[in-house]
């Protein structure tokens, strides 16, 4: 795990260190998620697939829900459930 002591900025800003960035591929205009847990801030850099990646994932998953017999009001009803469980 790396660490570095960063300093906040007067507006409210850091700066990731080069190092890091590197490791983790991240670029100008790349999107990160904040996470708070007590006192202790967790980033998460988030890689949005390419159109083509996402068409790919999409065929991929309704071949798999054609080869198991699933059809579109299966998953509308499981979207529900779990809307339902989550809210609970």
């Amino acid at each position: 795990m790396g660490m570095e002591i960063i300093k906040v900025s007067t507006k409210g800003q850091i700066a990731i260190p080069i190092s890091m960035r590197k490791k983790l591929s991240i670029e100008t205009g790349d999107s990160l998620v904040a996470f708070t847990y007590g006192d202790t801030i967790m980033l998460k850099v988030i890689k949005l697939p390419s159109s083509e990646e996402f068409k790919k994932t999409l065929d991929e998953a309704q071949q798999w829900a054609k080869d198991n017999g699933l059809k579109e009001s299966d998953v509308n009803d499981f979207v529900k459930n779990s809307r339902k469980n989550y809210s609970q």
